[in-house]
């Protein structure tokens, strides 16, 4: 409780200093890059306008699961979603405190629009290589957990800003779908698959550097493939079935630990866990070689095909909505 008492109060600032950028934004709603302040480290971010949602798949789809249905349609604010996973470069300024002020002595750049925000603790050090040799320049950032990668955020947020989380479920798939009905973005023909994603087929037992394949409609790549991603969402199979699955804005907040919802299958997997409307559970296995006692909050060492994107609202959340994506600790839950 004292926890999350202390983050409602540092960020209860975040709108007040951003109510001018939001104004500004609301007229010129369109893609942007972000640059990390004091460094040469990008984020590129696609806007993507809101509306209705079809989340979930059809009974009759090639590959659904039960926890896909009922299909049915959440309505959508206005959201940017990066164009790319997030990569090891853009997440071990986060990891590795030193990278970040080595680069930040080498530049004079302030950023005046940077936000106080308590505690943001980096992640210890990981045992060992989390590429697990498969490579970092242009590769995506693996093997860490949910609350890692919404520290990730936070971190961001604090050095620029703007307001970054992780994707709802539902904005997940909404920008994966990219206007289509399809099991894909591209349709329903799977023999495309490997045009748009890297997967078992073609992937060489590895992940590969992010945006070698074909975007969506929308301008985003490895929606389909590569690592899976995760969501702020708790996994609950029936969710699609209950009421709150159908308000606006729609999301699962999480209650417990185990297990959160990663979208858009992986490297690893066969082509009906990279539809559009797949969903999959974390789990504890995910840590089963962490030889550390306790198990770390921060990597997991069986997940090298889970990995994340970043998504920023346009219209700035309120200091107590803040508080709820970032307050919980691992140990609160």
């Amino acid at each position: 409780m004292k926890t999350k008492k202390i983050v409602l109060a540092f960020f209860t600032c975040i709108p007040l200093l951003s109510a001018l950028m939001s104004g500004l934004s609301a007229q010129t709603f369109i893609s942007y890059t972000e640059t990390v302040p004091g460094t040469k480290i990008h984020l590129d971010m696609v806007a993507m306008r809101g509306g209705t949602a079809t989340i979930g798949s059809p009974e009759n789809e090639t590959g659904r699961k039960n926890d896909e249905g009922p299909a049915h349609s959440v309505e959508l604010d206005d959201f940017w979603i990066g164009k790319y996973e997030i990569t090891w470069e853009q997440y071990e300024l986060f990891v590795y405190p030193a990278i970040e002020k080595e680069r930040n002595a080498k530049t004079t750049t302030v950023n005046k629009n940077r936000v106080r925000i308590d505690a943001v603790t980096s992640p210890t050090p990981p045992f060992t290589d989390m590429s697990f040799g498969m490579g970092k320049t242009g590769y995506p950032a693996v093997n860490m957990t949910q609350y890692a990668a919404l520290s990730y955020c936070r971190w961001l947020t604090e050095k620029t800003g703007h307001f970054y989380r992780l994707p709802t479920e539902a904005e997940w798939e909404y920008a994966c779908r990219a206007g289509s009905t399809g099991a894909y973005s591209f349709g329903n023909d799977k023999s495309q698959l490997g045009e748009y994603a890297w997967y078992s087929k073609n992937s060489n037992e590895k992940y590969q550097k992010v945006g070698t394949k074909k975007p969506n409609a929308w301008g985003l790549y490895d929606m389909h493939g590569n690592v899976a991603e995760w969501t702020l969402d708790q996994y609950f199979p029936d969710f699609y079935s209950r009421s709150e699955s159908v308000k606006r804005n729609a999301w699962a907040q999480p209650k417990t630990l185990y297990p959160r919802v990663v979208k858009g299958g992986s490297w690893d997997d066969d082509a009906a866990d990279l539809r559009c409307a797949a969903r999959s559970p974390s789990k504890a296995s995910w840590k089963q070689r962490d030889p550390q006692i306790p198990k770390s909050d921060w990597w997991n060492t069986d997940a090298s095909f889970v990995g994340f994107r970043i998504v920023r609202p346009l219209k700035q959340p309120s200091a107590e909505e803040i508080a709820r994506y970032f307050a919980s600790q691992p140990q609160d839950l």
